[in-house]
């Protein structure tokens, strides 16, 4: 009869290929054990002190606590700028003048840090928010809606964001200039060139995924400088009416879709 005999356990604590020793030795099994009951006692006492204490809570309760959390900054705002007045009572006290940034003055609004672009860059910046937008029958330039203006408030405000737009677009305008030298003579600046030339070095940065090596810088510069551009473009009064956009402007009536518009959405 062939006789099988069963493999030998793996030690309780150390996995792998070694020998259990429990039934061995009688002297080891009683100090395993006691290892044993410390470990589950430690584990014990360290659940106890990082489980949080479970509450039950309705959809009652959690609204009430959201509403309390809510409401506890402003209490203590309240109670850190309270003043007493001359009568006794408890009079609210303003955290700066009103313009500041704690109480700005959105009818005039006043712009608290200096503009950092000099009078050469805004001019070549100018003429290529010009390029990126220029004038028609329906509106005037990016430049003469002062798009170039809001883009010099942009770069020069003291933010981590603004900061590095400031070196992409200043480093940008000085690779503008050395690119229409390369192409049209030493000295020559972008903003007086034709405006068919403008077309032809702003064609070779115009889509960044599709800029050669060599135009990688210009296209990360006309890129950014496009998307301020625009946004500073159609958020003017005259840019809203290009879109046109008929939008924070009271309407005597409202006239549904078409039929036939409803129609090809299923909604009719």
């Amino acid at each position: 009869m062939l006789s099988v005999q069963r493999g030998q356990e793996p030690d309780v604590e150390h996995h792998g290929r070694r020998m259990a020793r429990d039934g061995l030795s009688g002297e080891r099994a009683p100090a395993r054990e006691y290892r044993m009951s410390k470990r589950k006692q430690r584990d014990s006492d360290h659940e106890q002190r990082t489980l949080p204490m479970l509450i039950p809570m309705n959809r009652r309760m959690a609204l009430k606590v959201m509403a309390v959390a809510a409401a506890t900054p402003g209490l203590t705002s309240c109670a850190t700028q309270a003043e007493d007045g001359a009568d006794g009572s408890l009079s609210i006290g303003t955290a700066g003048p009103t313009g500041t940034a704690w109480d700005p003055d959105l009818l005039s609004p006043v712009i608290p840090w200096e503009r950092i672009l000099t009078q050469d860059e805004l001019e070549t910046l100018a003429s290529l928010c010009d390029v990126i937008i220029p004038a028609d029958e329906r509106s005037p330039s990016a430049s003469q809606l002062g798009t170039h203006d809001y883009i010099d408030e942009w770069v020069s405000a003291p933010y981590s964001r603004m900061g590095r737009d400031r070196v992409l677009i200043r480093e940008g305008l000085v690779w503008l200039d050395e690119e229409t030298g390369r192409r049209f003579g030493q000295g020559t600046r972008f903003r007086d060139l034709s405006p068919e030339r403008k077309d032809g070095i702003c064609s070779d940065i115009s889509y960044l995924p599709d800029a050669a090596p060599e135009f990688q810088t210009g296209a990360r510069f006309f890129t950014r400088v496009r998307d301020l551009t625009a946004g500073a473009f159609w958020t003017t009064e005259e840019g809203m009416q290009d879109l046109p956009y008929i939008g924070n402007v009271p309407l005597e009536r409202w006239d549904p879709p078409p039929r036939e518009v409803l129609e090809y959405l299923g909604l009719a």
